[in-house]
């Protein structure tokens, strides 16, 4: 389906809708082909699955820096 930039934006939520079921949508600018309307990805990483596979921090990890390590970084 190739729709023109200026009809799309009104119907926008019809074709992400036409996407999800699979369809082609083109968006043209003058007749000629200006994007691709595709359906995002999903995506492979998931919250929570390092779970139980990445150790802790070491104690300490967090504490806040002393002088000397602060004049180490310039941030005093």
């Amino acid at each position: 389906m190739q729709v023109p930039v200026h009809a799309a934006k009104p119907q926008l939520s019809r074709l992400i809708d036409a996407v999800a079921r699979g369809r082609r949508v083109v968006i043209t600018r003058h007749g000629a082909p200006a994007a691709d309307l595709v359906a995002a990805r999903k995506a492979r990483l998931r919250i929570g699955s390092l779970k139980g596979g990445a150790p802790p921090p070491p104690d300490g990890a967090f504490a806040p820096m002393d002088a000397a390590e602060l004049g180490d970084w310039d941030a005093l």
